[in-house]
């Protein structure tokens, strides 16, 4: 367990028990566990969300940046469709935002 609060490694312990008795295998109540107390405490501001985290490091070049990162940037300029693009076309259309 991560550097959870008494109160989280409880509900972990609770979550657990609770899907074993359930019928789940051992590793799979782990699983559930452990994502749903990390689910909870991100959803409380406790630890970021890496998947939507920043718009990556300025000094690298788009294209080594990840899509989440090149997301969070054409969010950042307002570029519209860029749910549905590519890494590649996220790339050309901040380019072109940026000017």
């Amino acid at each position: 367990m991560p550097s959870w609060s008494k109160k989280e490694r409880r509900q972990y312990e609770h979550i657990k028990e609770s899907q074993q008795e359930r019928g789940s295998s051992e590793r799979r109540a782990k699983d559930i566990a452990g994502r749903t107390v990390n689910r909870q405490r991100r959803e409380a501001g406790k630890t970021p969300n890496t998947e939507t985290q920043g718009t990556g490091n300025p000094n690298l070049a788009l294209e080594e940046r990840s899509r989440d990162e090149l997301y969070n940037r054409a969010r950042e300029l307002d570029i519209s469709g860029r749910s549905s693009m590519s890494k590649s076309e996220l790339v050309e259309a901040i380019r072109e935002a940026q000017g």
